[in-house]
């Protein structure tokens, strides 16, 4: 391990690689010192000579090993999906701010990919003791990743679970288990509906954006979104200021 301009550099060996749903894969990545992360934070991997990394959410964190669940989307993801076990890789990180973890029922709430640091925040919440309820939103149970741990499922063609977008059961999924702090990741709508519910409910929301990223450290600018800070609307870099905000303090598009 090696320290760049504040940024954690690590080569890591590939423990594991398989494909956990009909889109998506996990990757486990031993690294040569044990990575602290937490929930809510990413990493960034070097891609077999492309210029920019890729960002990843942490999904899982055994020993110091991390875990990573990805889609195939491009040459990056494309690179990843081709490595083999005793690989090497390197990655920086982490980046990012995490969930602020409270003593409070909580409602976590994952949609597609994003259940990734979702799930990941579960493991922390019960290690704590903290009541929780995970409820996930995916298109059909093929999208379902195996060996994680969710409470309530909602797929759009009812192949697993209750039949719908989970948009549409959240209003519901509050009143049912009247939580005191939600936590989400997933599509801006998902993330969205999940901030304009809190609001109306007077519940804390915390939300890990999913954004593009080309530096991941707030240089590029390239992942810029506004929040209001002191009543007056300014610019935050979801790789540095987030990726998690209070929802009630982003302005949603």
């Amino acid at each position: 391990m090696s320290d760049t301009k504040n940024k954690k550099i690590y080569k890591a060996k590939v423990a594991a690689i398989e494909k956990v749903t009909q889109s998506s894969f996990y990757i486990e990545l031993k690294c040569e010192n044990p990575v602290e992360v937490k929930a809510g934070q990413f990493v960034s991997i070097y891609c077999g000579g492309l210029t920019l990394r890729r960002p990843f959410s942490v999904f899982t964190n055994n020993n110091g090993n991390i875990g990573i669940l990805f889609k195939e989307r491009g040459k990056g993801t494309e690179y990843i999906k081709s490595l083999k076990v005793g690989d090497i890789v390197d990655l920086i990180g982490p980046f990012g701010n995490s969930f602020d973890i409270k003593n409070k029922k909580s409602l976590l709430i994952g949609a597609g990919i994003g259940v990734a640091p979702i799930s990941y925040l579960k493991e922390k919440l019960d290690k704590n003791g903290i009541t929780n309820t995970f409820a996930a939103g995916f298109l059909t149970k093929n999208e379902v990743p195996q060996k994680i741990n969710i409470d309530k499922i909602y797929t759009d063609d009812g192949s697993i679970g209750e039949k719908g977008s989970i948009i549409d059961y959240l209003e519901k999924l509050i009143q049912e288990i009247d939580p005191e702090i939600i936590y989400a990741c997933g599509p801006h709508i998902v993330l969205k509906t999940v901030a304009d519910l809190g609001i109306k409910y007077n519940i804390e929301t915390q939300v890990a954006m999913e954004k593009v990223m080309a530096c991941s450290i707030g240089v590029c600018r390239g992942c810029v979104i506004d929040v209001i800070k002191d009543g007056k609307t300014v610019n935050a870099s979801v790789c540095k200021d987030g990726p998690v905000f209070k929802g009630n303090e982003v302005v949603w598009q």
